[in-house]
């Protein structure tokens, strides 16, 4: 077995390359994808109204008061052009009392600048009207003294009377896009039994001291220990350099990793045992490897996917466990017991998988 592992590291010692490769690409996917589902979204603002720089000035201080939108004042022309060439999603025309959105499209994006700032303008029109019929004018200051101490106040706890977690779906995407790249080289690494099959290289090694187990367990060792480094690589970067939220207990990630790659590892042999030339492997695998992550909703929040059928199709592939039991120690501080199931699950998976695929290579190769 060690022979065969040192045979396949020499490969990559000698082109190094494709190992970089896929773990740039691991984060640069996270950075391109993830990294702004949270970022601050700016939206123009402008009046054209005889007034306007105390229109402005006075909507602009209203409408910042969520953290996740940024209102900046634009002049009308550029705000438009913005708009138009599509370097902007939506600007504010700003009246009296009124508004207008300026867009090109119904992004979502529109939709969430929309009732945010019919919010602010509603209540503001509230506000006005209370004023007007009492003839206060220092309603607003009394309004929100009153909302300051309300006889009903409402607070939101996690289980156990913790503090509510707060849900990073950067995070979420990050581990997404680095399974995602461990499972195309891992495949690609596996697939090595095939090619040298073809070639000749697998009759020679069965005619030395090297037992067939041996073989098959370097293949598989070796596929496991260089997509284990890629993943490791990866989330250390984006921990200790990046400063994203990837938890604590950094072991248990870890762990929850290893069992994943050698499941996937496990799914790549089936495939295997199906193909008869490399690049049979080559035109299915990457075909089906980008459908794992969609059907197993690691690029949308937690309990986005309801169909039972989907579900069904999603608990056939590891990655699905790995997610649930990833979020799991990040967010809620599960610890090892806690994300035992889903790690059998895995372990289940893989073993069924290597089994079935290592019998279907060896009767096609007989």
């Amino acid at each position: 077995m060690i022979s065969v592992v040192w045979a396949q590291f020499a490969k990559d010692k000698r082109n190094p390359l494709l190992i970089l490769l896929y773990i740039t690409g691991s984060i640069l996917a996270t950075l391109l994808f993830g990294g702004g589902v949270y970022s601050q979204t700016t939206v123009a603002i402008f009046s054209e109204e005889e007034n306007a720089e105390k229109i402005e000035k006075k909507w602009k201080e209203l409408l910042s008061v969520d953290d996740s939108i940024r209102f900046e004042i634009v002049d009308p022309d550029q705000a438009r052009e913005n708009v138009r060439v599509g370097e902007a999603d939506v600007a504010v025309k700003l009246m009296e009392m009124d508004y207008r959105l300026v867009a090109t499209s119904e992004l979502p994006s529109v939709s969430y600048v929309q009732q945010h700032v019919e919010k602010v303008f509603h209540r503001e029109a509230q506000m006005n009207a209370i004023a007007r019929s009492g003839g206060n004018e220092n309603v607003r200051d009394e309004m929100e003294s009153y909302l300051a101490k309300a006889p009903f106040q409402m607070e939101a706890q996690g289980i156990d009377n913790e503090e509510l977690p707060a849900y990073n779906m950067s995070t979420q995407l990050l581990f997404a896009f680095t399974f995602l790249v461990s499972m195309f080289l891992l495949g690609f690494k596996v697939n090595n039994v095939t090619h040298d099959m073809v070639s000749g290289i697998w009759n020679r090694m069965i005619l030395s001291p090297v037992s067939k187990t041996g073989m098959y367990c370097g293949y598989i060792f070796y596929s496991f220990l260089i997509t284990l480094f890629q993943v490791v690589v990866v989330l250390v970067v984006f921990k200790y350099v990046m400063n994203y939220e990837v938890g604590d207990n950094l072991w248990i990630i870890f762990l929850i990793s290893a069992f994943f790659i050698f499941s996937m590892i496990s799914v790549a042999m089936l495939i295997t045992g199906f193909v008869r030339t490399p690049e049979q492997f080559y035109a299915i695998y990457p075909s089906l490897i980008p459908l794992i992550p969609l059907m197993s909703g690691a690029y949308m929040m937690p309990g986005t996917i309801t169909n039972p059928v989907l579900l069904f199709i999603a608990d056939l592939f590891p990655m699905a466990h790995a997610m649930e039991a990833i979020l799991s120690v990040i967010f809620y501080d599960a610890g090892l017991q806690d994300v035992i199931k889903s790690l059998l699950m895995m372990l289940l998976i893989g073993v069924v998988g290597m089994g079935i695929g290592i019998n279907l290579i060896e009767r096609r190769s007989h």
